[in-house]
């Protein structure tokens, strides 16, 4: 059987990388053990026989809390040439991509992604929990022009990508009123 391929994007969780705007509101060394609770969360989630499972670090190290996986890098470049370069290498049976910042993300909802074959999962701030392409479409992506990190990033993926069904909408965790939010919800 042919299975698309999950890619999980993720930062070395160390402290000082990544996670700037919660370590302000909660400091450093915290913002550190959310965002490790918040990989390892999601990485035992999105685990299913239907796909593969691919975590792309941000090239910093190979970090040994992931043993269990297929880790490959990042490379260089913005957000929008790493997403391209994973989804293009892929792209060949279908291929869906989740960073670590939305907690609700889980196997029913990826599935979901990959199901519509040309999907995308909105997130709350503007930006987006998850991008499903046909590996016809992932081989030829070019993520260029978005505005990554910011209110106009969904809108400006759709204007890019043209025709994507569109998924749930889930919230992100980027700064202490999420967090803080998100408690509240459970």
């Amino acid at each position: 059987m042919l299975r698309p391929t999950l890619i999980v994007f993720a930062r070395s969780p160390a402290i000082g990388v990544g996670k700037t705007r919660l370590a302000r509101d909660i400091g450093r060394v915290e913002a550190w053990r959310v965002y490790r609770a918040m990989s390892a969360r999601l990485l035992w989630a999105v685990r299913d026989p239907r796909w593969t499972v691919v975590l792309r670090l941000d090239g910093r190290r190979r970090d040994a809390a992931w043993p269990c996986l297929r880790v490959e890098p990042q490379g260089g470049g913005d957000l929008g040439a790493r997403l391209t370069r994973g989804l293009r290498g892929h792209g060949r049976h279908g291929v869906a991509v989740v960073g670590t910042d939305a907690p609700e993300v889980n196997r029913a909802r990826i599935a979901a992604g990959f199901r519509a074959r040309n999907a995308i999962g909105p997130a709350t701030d503007g930006g987006f929990w998850l991008l499903a392409l046909s590996g016809k479409r992932a081989r030829s992506v070019k993520l260029e022009g978005v505005r990554w990190s910011s209110a106009h990033t969904l809108s400006d993926t759709v204007r890019l990508l043209g025709t994507l069904t569109e998924l749930e909408t889930l919230s992100d965790i980027d700064d202490g009123k999420d967090l803080k939010a998100y408690w509240s919800r459970r």
